[in-house]
C-alpha cells in the first residue's frame, strides 16, 4: 500500500505540473496522449483504492487558473445555468 500510495502522490505531482505547463504557462512539454495516459493511471488507481483520493488531487478538480489574459466579462443577461 505504501508503493500505491506514493505512486498516486507522484502522479498528481505530474499532472499538476503539465496542468500547469499547459493551463498557466500556455507551453505544454508532454503530448495529449501522454497527459490522458497519467491522468488515466492516477484515475484508475484512486478507483481501486478511493481511501486515498484528496480534495485537491487533479481528479476532484477541472484545468487551471486561467491564464491573466483573459479578462473578467460582465454578461447583460444573466448566465443562469452557471448559478446553479
Amino acid at each position: 500500500m505504501k508503493d500505491i500510495k506514493k505512486e498516486i502522490e507522484e502522479l498528481r505531482d505530474k499532472v499538476n505540473f503539465h496542468n500547469y505547463r499547459y493551463y498557466v504557462l500556455d507551453s505544454p512539454v508532454i503530448s495529449d496522449a501522454e497527459y490522458d495516459r497519467l491522468m488515466r493511471r492516477l484515475e484508475g488507481l484512486e478507483a481501486r483504492y478511493p481511501n486515498l483520493i484528496t480534495p485537491d488531487s487533479p481528479t476532484q478538480r477541472i484545468g487551471a487558473k486561467p491564464l491573466e489574459t483573459f479578462g473578467t466579462v460582465t454578461h447583460t443577461i444573466p448566465m443562469l445555468l452557471i448559478s446553479k
